[in-house]
């Protein structure tokens, strides 16, 4: 059985961002799908849920995308009307919550990092990617699975950093990650790296999920700066607890550097 981590990101990794508040936090999203389950039943489910809502079609997918969801803009102005809203969150909350899929979300205090490390610092998105990998292999050694790893653009220049930085992973290894785990666990040296409008659905999900649950983090550790969490929001975060990664009783499936 081969396992696929889609990752989407919330916030940018520019430290020099990292005072102003609306910018202080990045996280990744990783969601862990095996790859047939993908093909025979989310995939087919998913496109059914845009074809009923959003009159899909495989000449021009809709993708989803949680800005614009919320939002109602183009393609999803059906959803201004308020009972194809609640039918439509209805529908998407229960196929979250009944697909099986695990769930690792990594979150970085960008401002502190910037504070603790005044000479060394490590690229907060390469340092969030280094500690989900770390168990991303952990997920798939202890149950005896391969995979591979799937993260969205970027852009070129970030792109190529990105791959760069995943290749170092895996001829070095981290402090608790040696290489040949991470060789083991993985069936590529290389990082896929795809855009969202390539109609990934890996990819849509954990942009459904991940500002969600960066805000759930966020607000653990009192940083959420008095926002408030949208109701749909808080109806996601309370399905996650079922998803995230966990074992033997210990969470593997969210953290805040």
């Amino acid at each position: 059985m081969k396992y696929r981590i889609y990752i989407d990101e919330t916030g940018n990794p520019d430290l020099n961002s990292s005072d102003n508040p609306n910018h202080r936090f990045l996280c990744l999203t990783g969601v862990i799908f095996e790859l047939e389950y993908v093909r025979s039943v989310v995939n087919p489910e998913i496109e059914s849920l845009k074809i009923k809502y959003f009159r899909s079609h495989p000449d021009e997918p809709v993708i989803l995308h949680r800005k614009e969801i919320l939002k109602a803009q183009r393609p999803f102005g059906a959803l201004r009307d308020e009972k194809i809203r609640r039918k439509f969150d209805r529908d998407l909350l229960n196929a979250l919550k009944k697909w099986e899929y695990s769930v690792i979300s990594i979150c970085i205090d960008k401002k502190k990092h910037k504070e603790t490390y005044r000479t060394w610092r490590y690229d907060p998105y390469h340092y969030c990617l280094a500690v989900m990998l770390e168990r991303f292999v952990f997920f798939l050694n202890r149950n005896n699975y391969k995979g591979d790893v799937l993260a969205e653009s970027r852009g070129g220049k970030e792109d190529k950093r990105l791959k760069d930085a995943f290749i170092r992973l895996w001829n070095n290894g981290t402090d608790y990650v040696n290489p040949e785990q991470f060789q083991n666990a993985l069936t590529s040296k290389e990082l896929k790296i795809k855009l969202k409008a390539n109609n990934i659905t890996g990819l849509q999900i954990a942009d459904l999920l991940a500002l969600p649950s960066r805000n759930e983090i966020l607000n653990e550790n009192n940083l959420l700066m008095g926002k408030e969490i949208a109701p749909f929001s808080k109806k996601i975060i309370h399905l996650l607890q079922g998803k995230y990664d966990r074992y033997n009783e210990r969470l593997f499936g969210k953290k805040l550097l």
